[in-house]
């Protein structure tokens, strides 16, 4: 069964957490420029991606990296993705 919205922002904040630990992920808000709020780079950025195709087995296509600009968008993302299957 595909992971629920929640679940998906929850592991997307573990994820974040796993690759900038000084980030206070409580504090992200999910409709602000998550990069922005994260302070990360275009590389820690594709580390990010790169370990959620990793961990949730979901290709992200490079040409979909402009609708992935904050945390609710980047969730709603990997839910059609996922309902895909």
């Amino acid at each position: 069964m595909p992971l629920d919205q929640e679940q998906l922002r929850t592991a997307l904040l573990e994820i974040i957490k796993t690759l900038a630990p000084e980030t206070d992920t409580t504090q992200i808000v999910g409709n602000l420029p998550l990069r922005k709020q994260i302070e990360l780079d275009s590389m820690d950025w594709l580390n990010v991606l790169a370990a959620i195709h990793e961990r949730l087995r979901i290709d992200i296509p490079e040409t979909d990296y402009g609708h992935l600009a904050t945390l609710d968008s980047l969730v709603a993302y990997l839910a059609g993705r996922l309902a895909k299957g």
